[in-house]
């Protein structure tokens, strides 16, 4: 299998403070890689560093390698925006822009850009996009009115729709599930199983339930204490960190016993 993201003695500051430090790891195509540990220790800012987000914040900063088909996305020529349009994101809230449609929130990635499309080719965009999302039949009829009607759960897949619109190569989720409820998270589960088959996949989680079932690899976080950076202690497949990890923190942690 082929490399797609791979991540070389990758350090993150917010300013002086060293959040996330010394992470190496690769993930492979069209696999689900969660990204696990206690709150604090770096895996949503280790996250936001694969489509550039982090950057966002003043003062912040990476140092090392993210490479994404072999070529560094901290290159100085490569345009954030570039990347952004390969690795899409989905946040821990459900953040559809509420007055716009839930048609023109599908688009917003194509209107952002200044795309400029044919009528039957948006149609096109917004039937696949919500189709793969699961949430097609739920909407069809209720295009034109706004997203910030729709239930929680509903949200969230429309913003997985947004997300996938412009068809991304990577999907990064961050607790795409910890605002919503048990049969809204199922569905999300249930959607991350799917699209895997499109897409390249990294989910934060504080759920080990949640990455026993959904992902294929798992990346568990460690930190020494607070004010200490982050850093990663294990990566393996899922199936081997959940039932012989080879660190005691790793099993430590999925057992219960801290965290």
């Amino acid at each position: 299998m082929g490399k797609i993201i791979e991540l070389d003695r990758v350090n993150v500051f917010y300013g002086s403070f060293l959040a996330v430090e010394d992470v190496s790891l690769t993930i492979e195509p069209q696999t689900v890689t969660a990204f696990i540990g206690p709150s604090g220790c770096g895996k949503s800012t280790l996250l936001r560093t694969l489509n550039r987000m982090h950057e966002v914040i003043p003062g912040a900063r990476v140092d090392g390698e993210i490479l994404l088909d072999g070529a560094n996305l901290y290159d100085d020529d490569v345009d954030p925006v570039s990347v952004r349009r390969e690795v899409g994101m989905v946040f821990q809230r459900p953040n559809p822009f509420p007055t716009m449609s839930i048609r023109d929130n599908v688009l917003a990635g194509y209107k952002l850009n200044h795309d400029r499309l044919s009528k039957s080719d948006e149609d096109e965009i917004v039937e696949s996009a919500l189709k793969s999302a699961n949430l097609w039949k739920e909407v069809k009829n209720r295009l034109a009115k706004p997203g910030g009607g729709l239930s929680g759960g509903q949200q969230q897949r429309l913003c997985i729709a947004r997300a996938i619109a412009i068809r991304p190569r990577v999907l990064l989720m961050d607790e795409p599930t910890s605002a919503l409820d048990p049969i809204s998270t199922q569905a999300i589960e249930d959607l991350v199983s799917q699209l895997k088959k499109d897409y390249t996949i990294v989910i934060v989680t504080h759920n080990m339930q949640q990455a026993a079932r959904v992902s294929d690899r798992t990346a568990f976080f460690n930190i020494a204490g607070e004010g200490e950076p982050g850093k990663l202690v294990e990566f393996d497949d899922t199936s081997v960190i959940f039932s012989n990890p080879s660190k005691k923190n790793t099993e430590d942690y999925i057992s219960g016993r801290f965290g």
